[in-house]
């Protein structure tokens, strides 16, 4: 696939710096790359901050939206904004990241019940597992083994690969 703009979200009450190098080295891949910093929002507030900045940076379409922790949950209503804003998005990535599920809740309070399209996904997704740990399973392990259950692209990034190169590729594939 060839985006026009990989979109990084940090997770919720987390920074846009939580990526360290990888927007530049993304950048190195000849990747048009934005970074939005959201450090004091979660939910339905996060996903408004977020296309707000992304309108604000004015991006190529179309998107890609790579997402981290639990801003994984949070894809579905920030591609609903990207629609409502005549953006396509061309494909979703979750590194380490929750996957989103129907009628999910931001931190159990029913007001804050996430949106989520009737046709999510409406583009490829594909999760990262950075640095696989067998003897210590996680929750991302339950989630990548989700991903491979429902048919998406998946990568677990072992060095000497670097996480960059197995993301660049990853949404290359996708």
């Amino acid at each position: 696939m060839t985006s026009g703009t990989v979109v990084l979200l940090h997770a919720p009450r987390a920074t846009a710096a939580s990526w360290g190098d990888l927007p530049e080295m993304l950048r190195s891949y000849g990747l048009d790359v934005v970074a939005p910093d959201v450090p004091d929002e979660t939910g339905p507030r996060y996903i408004a901050r977020v296309s707000l900045i992304i309108t604000a940076t004015d991006p190529v379409a179309p998107l890609v939206l790579v997402a981290h922790g639990t801003a994984g949950r949070l894809l579905p209503g920030i591609a609903l904004a990207q629609r409502a804003a005549h953006r396509p998005v061309a494909g979703f990535v979750f590194v380490d990241a929750d996957l989103p599920r129907r009628g999910q809740h931001d931190h159990g309070a029913p007001e804050n019940t996430l949106p989520m399209a009737p046709d999510w996904p409406e583009a490829p997704c594909g999760y990262l597992r950075t640095h696989p740990d067998p003897a210590a399973p996680s929750k991302h392990e339950e989630a990548l083994r989700e991903a491979r259950l429902r048919g998406w692209q998946t990568t677990e990034q072992k060095p000497p690969t670097t996480v960059p190169q197995s993301l660049s590729e990853l949404i290359t594939a996708l």
